[in-house]
């Protein structure tokens, strides 16, 4: 087809142009060259290219994005929702949200935290002693055989209130939330060594280890940091809190880490801040904390010694402190399990590289990367070789004896993570790019811009010992001029980079409006094995196992026991059985709800009026509800889920006669 005589864009873009257009109506391209005359100004593709500003490097990133539909993506990309407390899961490369996992905060369309067993999950850690419904997810971490992701669990963080999640991938359901109050918050977490024999916790703003009150003027005695290694047992999908157990760190602020892998499997490192052990005062004449945590030249890489640290709690030289066994700090230097490497002041990112020689630190304040040799440091380590001590008396390692060298990256460097061919990426906070640069001569070879203030980036499988090198998505902490104005609090940007070629190219801008996420994970999509429906019917989603409450088609009943009411449910199209409950003011109910379809998508919910209760019923799953009937009236119950032609006629009554 002869392109327009007035386009001035070359028969490429108009061949590409076409294609999208073709692709993104349905239509070939005749079809689509009319209904762009149709419905746009101009006659033809060309011409819609011109009207809209489209370059050609516009439309090839329309291509290298557009997922058809049916068709799936080659990647799941799990980010942390932040404020929101929930998993968001995003499709690479359409950059579609595919679904929200609840986790630390009622989800109600999942019906997560709304009068079922998940319940449970989310209560069964408490802070301060209140009740926690929101938690400031950072870190993802996907479990790992051999330093691969295996696509069978996901562990997320709450940084705010120290707590360790568990999701199961087979369903993308909460499977089980420990926290431990021996620490008071965290931020280094949550991290897996390579086989998942831990799952990594770390603590980032100092206080008296175990919840307990002390002045803050007694910081340097009494404050401290610790890093909990959750023990994970892979068959049963469960951390294992009585085999789980803590080191005891000076109290510098703790902040981001990384598990060894392959040649320094074994190990674990963390960043650390403010070694000036600064803690605020303003009203009280003392600097800031801010000003005050940024005075010296460097801080501290720590290193530790995680394999040898499990023998000494085995040999029972551990302190329980809050229910958790701890090796107390002069233990940890007495076995040689810590010790600390000076890095440039502020540093944040802290990455091991795929071979697992190297770990890469990103200097806050600083202009560069700085690459440490692990194999340098077990060296130093294990001769006992230092150049001093901490105030606390843990050995320092020689800085240049330590590292194999600095990158020149530019200004604020943060997180980096790394492709197949050689090369790692960093975000590059104040200056706003990703930096592409070569782990074999330390030179940057590649910058690319994004929108605003880049935090964390992930890359496909970025964080493994076999990364892709395909995608990579920047994850910018402000939007402002990039999307439609949405009042003063706007969206997060993540952008799509692709790095599967010599350059980096940028392909995609998307909103993410649920929090401030601030790590994701992305892993090919094939790893994952999701279930369709639960089989047999009557699983309960937490434990994986039939209920003893399950309700077959045709049990279903109502009895009074000592304990309230109990009634067991069936939901099927189009109907709930029974459908009217009758209970007294003050009675206990206890619903027993089995969802008996086993077809694929059929799934119904169950919303009470008045109760708080919102319950999401999957094919083959089963409920359990408790609720007090407070008051007396006629409450309606209904599905929630579109189900049939007949879903409004799937319905019934809660009565509750008065006292």
């Amino acid at each position: 087809m002869p392109l327009h005589p007035r386009s001035r864009v070359s028969s490429v873009s108009g061949l590409i142009a076409l294609a999208v257009l073709a692709a993104c109506g349905g239509r070939n391209g005749n079809q689509a060259n009319q209904a762009a005359g149709g419905g746009w100004a101009g006659g033809d593709v060309v011409s819609l290219m011109q009207a809209r500003g489209l370059a050609e490097k516009d439309v090839v990133a329309a291509l290298k994005t557009y997922t058809p539909t049916g068709k799936h993506d080659e990647y799941y990309t799990f980010a942390s929702g932040g404020h929101g407390g929930n998993l968001i899961v995003i499709g690479v490369p359409s950059m579609r949200i595919l679904k929200y996992v609840g986790v630390f905060t009622p989800e109600p369309w999942q019906g997560y935290g709304y009068g079922d067993q998940s319940g449970d999950v989310l209560r069964a850690v408490k802070k301060g002693g209140n009740e926690i419904t929101w938690a400031d997810m950072h870190h993802p971490a996907f479990s790992e055989t051999g330093g691969d992701y295996d696509g069978k669990y996901i562990f997320v963080n709450d940084k705010c209130n120290p707590r360790v999640a568990v999701v199961d991938l087979s369903d993308f359901c909460t499977k089980q939330i420990v926290g431990s109050d021996l620490i008071a918050s965290e931020h280094g977490a949550t991290f897996v060594t390579p086989d998942t024999d831990y799952v990594v916790e770390t603590s980032q703003y100092p206080a008296p280890l175990g919840g307990v009150y002390a002045p803050i003027e007694e910081f340097d005695a009494r404050y401290r940091g610790a890093m909990i290694f959750w023990k994970f047992d892979k068959q049963k999908g469960r951390i294992v809190e009585a085999e789980s157990f803590a080191i005891e760190l000076p109290p510098y602020m703790q902040d981001l880490a990384d598990c060894g892998k392959k040649v320094s499997d074994g190990w674990v490192y963390c960043n650390s801040i403010n070694t000036e052990r600064a803690y605020g005062g303003i009203l009280e004449g003392k600097p800031p904390l801010e000003s005050g945590a940024t005075q010296n030249d460097m801080d501290y890489l720590h290193c530790i010694h995680w394999r040898q640290a499990e023998a000494v709690v085995k040999a029972g030289k551990t302190e329980t402190i809050a229910g958790m066994r701890t090796i107390r700090l002069q233990t940890a230097i007495d076995e040689n399990l810590l010790a600390f490497v000076p890095q440039p002041k502020s540093p944040h990112g802290c990455d091991v590289t795929p071979d697992g020689t190297a770990i890469v630190v990103g200097g806050k304040l600083d202009t560069h990367t700085t690459v440490y040799d692990a194999l340098k440091i077990a060296a130093q380590m294990a001769a006992k070789k230092s150049v001093g001590k901490d105030p606390y008396g843990v050995p320092i390692l020689d800085y240049q004896g330590s590292i194999f060298g600095q990158c020149e990256i530019g200004l604020g460097p943060l997180h980096t993570v790394f492709d197949d061919k050689g090369f790692a990426y960093t975000s590059v906070f104040i200056e706003t790019v990703v930096a592409k640069w070569s782990l074999k001569d330390l030179k940057v070879v590649q910058k690319i811009d994004t929108h605003f203030n880049i935090g964390h980036l992930v890359a496909a499988e970025g964080d493994t010992v076999s990364p892709d090198g395909r995608y990579l998505i920047a994850m910018n902490k402000w939007a402002l001029d990039r999307f439609a104005p949405v009042g003063p609090l706007l969206p997060q940007n993540f952008q799509l980079i692709d790095i599967g070629g010599p350059t980096m190219t940028l392909l995609y801008d998307m909103p993410l409006p649920l929090g401030e996420p601030h790590n994701a994970q992305m892993i090919k999509a094939d790893k994952l094995k999701p279930i369709d429906v639960y089989k047999p019917a009557g699983i309960d989603p937490i434990t994986h196992q039939v209920d003893k409450d399950a309700v077959e088609l045709g049990k279903e009943r109502i009895e009074r026991k000592n304990d309230g009411v109990h009634v067991w449910m069936t939901a099927v199209r189009s109907h709930f059985s029974p459908d009217i409950v009758r209970v007294k003011e003050g009675d206990v109910v206890h619903l027993h709800v089995t969802n008996v379809e086993q077809a694929h998508d059929a799934t119904h919910g169950l919303a009470i009026g008045g109760q708080n209760i919102n319950v999401s019923l999957e094919p083959g799953k089963h409920c359990n509800i408790v609720f007090t009937a407070n008051k007396a009236g006629v409450y309606p119950f209904y599905c929630t889920e579109f189900c049939s032609a007949l879903h409004l006629e799937m319905a019934g009554y809660l009565l509750v006669e008065p006292k």
